[in-house]
């Protein structure tokens, strides 16, 4: 067997670069610090013997992992891309590490995750949307949690929240659709169970409805799950429908690109023939054609502000605050007046 190599210590990195331990501890947590000449001399000696901090030792010395988990509900869409990535930046900001699991869209999958990141030690937890039973709320107080939720925002909900009003935001979006002359109107929504912002969009539609004095109860609502494929099997079944909706408001521009790609295949134009909207404007909203109406979610500042209210949350002793970030239509070429 060959000789096993010894992990280079915070001693050999300070007798490389000639200081201290404490100013090679310093370096490395705290560099502004750390005059510039000598952050350079030690940071080539942490290069040149590999050194890596023992972050387990601060850990139980703190009595915290440094480590935040965040349980998205799918990898596959673009908008949880988005606004994790700037979770995590920031956090990074901060000295944190990320884990991050996918429940798709499956509450029994998040709360084994939920229960298995409690067990690997996360000092504290984002998860998306406030649909879950209030036990897993509980669960995480008795074990000192800290939970944040994003991607929503209700107002009135004891559980902190860094997000947006997905009922104000369709809400807003509809009444335009209907103040360009939209009565037949019809929803392409993702599956609302376990999903209170598929749900909430829905909600917010005929909350429009019924301010322009409207009837609600005649909207067709197709459930299914956010691909593109599906999307488009959700669009065909809508115009199958006698008289056909005018307009086609999607869940997020996943579903609505998915109408979009059917609409073409059926010889149905857009938007002289139907109009279709979606939700979040992703870059999929500008590429396609016609260039898809839809609201615009500001994803990265709301990772980045979730991650800051958290990181607040475990450090400070303020109270864990709800951030209701604003949201816009914005009005592309897939919406126009209906033709009859």
């Amino acid at each position: 067997m060959g000789k096993t190599t010894k992990a280079p210590t915070l001693d050999d990195v300070a007798k490389q670069a000639g200081v201290s331990t404490a100013t090679v501890s310093r370096c490395l947590n705290s560099p502004d610090r750390v005059i510039e000449k000598t952050k350079i001399r030690v940071l080539a000696a942490v290069n040149q013997l590999g050194y890596t901090p023992n972050f387990a030792a601060r850990a139980m010395a703190a009595k915290r992992s440094y480590t935040i988990g965040a349980i998205i509900p799918t990898m596959e869409n673009a908008i949880f891309a988005r606004g994790v990535q700037a979770f995590q930046d920031e956090l990074r900001e901060h000295g944190y590490t990320l884990l991050v699991s996918s429940s798709a869209y499956k509450p029994d999958m998040e709360k084994e995750q939920i229960r298995t990141l409690v067990a690997r030690g996360a000092d504290g937890l984002l998860l998306i949307g406030h649909e879950r039973e209030e036990q897993i709320y509980a669960y995480l107080e008795q074990h000192q949690v800290p939970v944040l939720i994003a991607w929503s925002y209700l107002p009135n909900i004891p559980h902190p929240s860094v997000g947006f009003n997905n009922r104000r935001a369709m809400f807003e979006l509809a009444k335009e659709v209907i103040r360009q002359g939209h009565r037949r109107i019809a929803i392409i929504s993702g599956l609302f169970e376990g999903n209170d912002r598929a749900l909430n969009r829905v909600r917010g539609v005929k909350d429009a409805f019924q301010e322009n004095g409207l009837q609600p109860d005649g909207i067709a609502v197709v459930q299914t799950d956010y691909e593109i494929e599906k999307g488009a099997n959700a669009f065909r079944k809508l115009m199958s429908q006698s008289p056909r909706p005018t307009a086609v408001m999607c869940g997020n521009d996943v579903l609505a690109v998915g109408a979009l790609r059917e609409a073409e295949r059926m010889g149905i134009t857009v938007p002289n023939q139907v109009s279709v909207t979606g939700f979040d404007d992703i870059e999929l909203a500008e590429i396609v054609n016609p260039k898809l109406t839809t609201v615009h979610v500001p994803h990265r500042e709301m990772g980045r502000m979730a991650a800051g209210e958290l990181v607040a949350m475990l450090e400070t002793d303020s109270e864990a605050r709800s951030i209701c970030i604003p949201t816009k239509i914005i009005i592309r070429g897939s919406l126009a007046r209906p033709a009859n």
